[in-house]
């Protein structure tokens, strides 16, 4: 007798977590929202096209957070953005964030955008890693496809959300403190965005998880995007 009650409960438990469980499933990018320079120039990168991991994938998740919709939220700590949607839900990137002696947390907005931006290196940039003044528009520029600049107090931050040439570093803390994004998802949340879009980077250790688990980790379960 007591064996079937053991084997009930666990056939019953399964059950409950096949219930609870959603699959997972991952989409191609919408290639039909780019425009014909993004395909060309996408087309040309020499860089590799490293897959974003599993946890990192663009997706909607739940979101319990209060800021309104069409607001973005960055989670540096768990290398997450996220693009506020209604009825508590959140579109989540994956992003490549500056490291903690670099990273730039507030409120800002977004001051200005930018589709296939040059790259204009700050003197610390150029000091620290040999690059040059100037680099071109084009598929390999670190800047990427699509540049939302920040700013705050009616200032530039020196801070931006773009693109990059390296999206094998995604859900990673090595970038000179910008907010990167795979090219095909910067496009993305570039279309969505507005001028004045309001911008909140959270504080380290102010992220969802470990501290407050509801948002990263409930993601592995939300609807892909």
């Amino acid at each position: 007798m007591s064996s079937l009650k053991v084997t009930f409960g666990i056939l019953t438990a399964g059950l409950m977590l096949s219930g609870c469980m959603q699959a997972t499933t991952y989409e191609a990018t919408n290639t039909a929202a780019f425009k014909p320079r993004d395909k060309e120039l996408l087309a040309k990168t020499t860089y590799v096209k490293t897959p974003v991991a599993e946890p990192f994938r663009r997706a909607i998740v739940e979101y319990h957070r209060k800021e309104a919709p069409g607001s973005i939220v960055v989670d540096s700590d768990n290398h997450y953005l996220y693009y506020v949607l209604n009825d508590g839900k959140a579109i989540r990137y994956g992003i490549t964030v500056g490291e903690e002696a670099m990273a730039w947390s507030g409120i800002a907005k977004v001051g200005s955008m930018t589709e296939w931006p040059a790259w204009h290196p700050t003197p610390g940039e150029i000091s620290r890693l040999g690059v040059p003044t100037f680099v071109a528009p084009g598929p390999d520029n670190p800047m990427g496809s699509r540049a939302m600049y920040l700013y705050s107090g009616g200032k530039d931050t020196l801070f931006r959300i773009h693109g990059t040439n390296q999206p094998e570093y995604i859900g990673s803390s090595i970038s000179s403190g910008c907010i990167r994004m795979t090219n095909e998802d910067v496009i993305d949340l570039y279309n969505r965005v507005k001028l004045g879009t309001i911008v909140v980077v959270l504080e380290p250790k102010h992220g969802d998880s470990p501290y407050k688990p509801q948002m990263a980790l409930q993601g592995a379960g939300g609807t892909t995007y």
